[in-house]
Parts: structure tokens; sequence; C-alpha cells
């Protein structure tokens, strides 16, 4: 599973990554922390649908594309 993270800053020096599969949208304070964030919310979500039979197994190995 490829997942991309997305990333803004706003005009408040805020980073926003954003993760359109999964429909995650998170702030950091630095890009670093906004990716982190992203890609920590993604593994819950895609672990929570394989537990739920959403998604097969191996989807918990799911790669990251940043684009920034």
């Amino acid at each position: 599973m490829k997942l991309t993270i997305e990333l803004d800053r706003e005009v408040d020096g805020r980073w926003i990554a954003e993760v359109p599969e999964l429909n995650i949208l998170v702030y950091g304070d630095s890009k670093q922390d906004a990716i982190q964030r992203a890609q920590s919310a993604a593994q819950e979500i895609v672990l929570d649908r394989i537990a739920h039979g959403e998604l097969p197994p191996d989807s918990k190995n799911a790669v990251f594309d940043v684009a920034a």
C-alpha cells in the first residue's frame, strides 16, 4: 500500500500534512513534525481497518511518498 503525504505551510509558520487516501489532515510545528504526525495517524487508521477486515494484513507495510 502506497500513501502520499502532501505538505503545505500556513502563514503562521505551522505545517499541514495531508494523507488524501485516508482523509487525514494534521498540523505540526515543523515539517518533520507534521510528517511524523501524519505517518502515525495513518498507521493507526490502517491497523484499525485491518482489525475490522477492511484492508488486507499486508497493508500494515504501507510506504509513504512525501510530496513537498
